[in-house]
């Protein structure tokens, strides 16, 4: 074979197998010609004209993520740090879109770059409106204020937003201090609040307590006090009956009745001294105290404090019927 045929041959070779391109998984390759952009080749095995048309470049067409970190200034003149996640991804694998995100911009540091300063545009613009105070309130708010403003951008350059996180939010230390003693003071005032209430309620239901115990106590005696009066009179109204008893049975026998007040002072003296606990009863024992007593209870007799009963009636007899 000749050098020629051979240098052809190889040639051949060179352009046969120049002619055949694979992709990645998660790629897409960008095709110019002459250093125009020409086609999309996708993942797989691709074919492209040999020397005319080459790979300019690859772009990834998966998620990508970006943490952002920058401060802000809110309307009160207060600095607030935020640290972001942002993540996004290529908007579709058009030609066009794809062409976007190929030249748009001139590096990828750059793109970057814009995305970072939109981002900050935003959130800047939103805090500038509010007060320090109503910042950790209004997250939700500004993420969406975010969203909104960063799909349209992002659009324009072949991405599109798939989620924005806004995972900190830092104040001035001197900001956090204060905060954090007013915090620290309404709950002291929330908590002493409570204390007072449990306190009140306590004392409240410890007087209702005291209020029933009392009323039940006072029922209680007055029942006692009644039942009391109640056994009293029914031992007064049995002993006049036993007294009344006695007398008639005196009467009968035909004996003064006012020796039974003499028989109830003695054994009056007599339970007095059995039943005693130390105590001393001084009785005048003598012939002349005996007499004085007996000359009172005979006054006593006298005045009608003891008064034999009433003889019995006799039935009245029917004269017999001739």
């Amino acid at each position: 074979m000749s050098p020629g045929t051979i240098t052809l041959v190889v040639i051949f070779l060179i352009i046969f197998f120049g002619s055949f391109v694979t992709i990645g998984q998660g790629f897409v390759g960008v095709i110019t010609m002459f250093g125009k952009f020409q086609r999309v080749m996708y993942p797989g095995l691709n074919f492209k004209i040999p020397i005319l048309e080459r790979i300019d470049r690859k772009i990834s067409v998966q998620n990508r993520s970006a943490e952002l970190e920058f401060k802000a200034i809110t309307s009160d003149q207060a600095e607030v740090g935020f640290k972001a996640m942002l993540l996004y991804a290529v908007l579709n694998q058009d030609q066009n879109t794809i062409k976007n995100v190929a030249y748009k911009f001139q590096s990828e540091s750059d793109f970057m770059r814009a995305l970072v300063r939109t981002v900050e545009g935003v959130v800047r613009s939103f805090v500038a409106t509010k007060r320090q105070s109503e910042i950790l309130s209004l997250r939700k708010e500004l993420v969406s204020e975010v969203k909104d403003q960063l799909d349209k951008d992002l659009e324009e350059w072949g991405y599109h937003l798939i989620d924005l996180q806004i995972n900190d939010i830092v104040f001035d230390h001197t900001i956090m201090d204060s905060m954090a003693r007013v915090v620290a003071s309404s709950n002291l005032r929330a908590a002493a609040e409570n204390e007072g209430q449990a306190l009140l309620i306590t004392k409240t239901k410890q007087a209702e307590a005291e209020g029933r115990a009392i009323q039940i106590a006072a029922e209680a005696q007055r029942e006692a006090s009644r039942l009391q009066g109640q056994g009293v009179a029914q031992f007064r109204e049995e002993m006049a009956k036993g007294v009344r008893q006695s007398i008639a049975e005196m009467t009968q026998a035909g004996l003064d009745p006012s020796f039974l007040l003499f028989f109830m002072w003695t054994e009056a003296i007599k339970h007095f001294a059995e039943q005693g606990k130390g105590n001393v009863i001084f009785l005048d024992g003598s012939v002349q105290g005996m007499e004085s007593q007996m000359k009172h209870m005979m006054g006593m007799n006298s005045l009608g404090m003891i008064q034999p009963p009433p003889p019995p009636v006799q039935p009245l007899r029917r004269p017999p019927v001739g």
